[in-house]
């Protein structure tokens, strides 16, 4: 476990924290599968590197899980463990990878139906393994999973709008919504919150509290103790989403994030509502 565990203790993210809620034998696979989609999203991300040896180490991980490669890493053999126990779809898993992909090199996605499908691959592949593993019973939690993947892909669409800028030049907004409100990328590599930025934002934010919405209707009695952290994760991300929303999204000079504290505060409240 040490690999996966390292990874997942060194990102420090609001997934790792949600997961100390989980009894230790889910807990410890949820580790295996977030060092997997780690692992995944630092290849496609890692600027030290050309892309053509990104695109391949992703490649290589993609035959591994089609079983091409009869030698394979530590990492990976847990990763396959983990699926063949937790009878996990493989093209959940391949989905994750090409989502990954498709971060390689900058591109644009020309409609909201565009970028949904690049966010089933990102957001929606991951909620659907991730339920299998905390032990969802409900058909029901499959729809609440890509529900709330969606709400928590856009919000961190919109934390990191700035921050995609910086990282080759990524955006991620429909362009048909940059063009429904007047705004251009030239106005968002300028850094400044116009209102025809502060529209755009606004507008992608009510989007993404449609799909809290949806998620928090969808969520299955029977599942929602299973179900405990992503509905911690939800809690978390809204907050989020309601902070960049009040402060004008100043997302190009601060980045929104909740405190060790104030994440606690959630997951005590939710364990206690049970």
């Amino acid at each position: 476990m040490s690999n996966a565990s390292d990874i997942t203790r060194r990102a420090k993210s609001n997934l790792a924290f949600a997961l100390h809620i989980l009894p230790r034998e889910r807990r410890d696979d949820m580790v295996v599968f977030y060092a997997f989609c780690r692992t995944m999203d630092d290849l496609a991300d890692d600027a030290a590197l050309p892309i053509v040896q990104r695109e391949q180490a992703l490649l290589s991980w993609r035959e591994v899980l089609l079983g091409g490669f009869a030698q394979v890493t530590p990492l990976q053999a847990q990763v396959i463990d983990l699926r063949e126990r937790r009878e996990i779809p493989n093209e959940l898993l391949i989905a994750i990878i090409d989502g990954c992909r498709m971060d390689l090199e900058p591109r644009r996605f020309a409609t909201w139906a565009d970028l949904d499908a690049y966010i089933w691959k990102v957001a929606g592949a991951v909620g659907l393994v991730s339920i299998r593993i905390f032990g969802c019973v409900d058909a029901n939690s499959e729809k609440y999973a890509v529900a709330l993947g969606r709400a928590l892909q856009l919000t961190n669409i919109l934390r990191d709008v700035g921050e995609d800028l910086a990282n080759g030049g990524r955006v991620y907004l429909p362009l048909e919504d940059l063009e429904r409100f007047g705004c251009t990328e030239n106005d968002l590599q300028k850094k400044c919150v116009g209102d025809a930025v502060l529209a755009l934002m606004d507008f992608e934010a009510q989007r993404a509290n449609y799909y809290f919405n949806e998620a928090e209707a969808l969520l299955p009695p029977r599942d929602r103790k299973a179900l405990l952290p992503a509905r911690i994760m939800a809690s978390i991300y809204r907050e989020v989403l309601m902070r960049m929303r009040r402060d004008g999204f100043d997302v190009f000079h601060k980045r929104y994030a909740l405190s060790s504290l104030q994440k606690v505060a959630i997951l005590l409240r939710h364990w206690i509502a049970g």
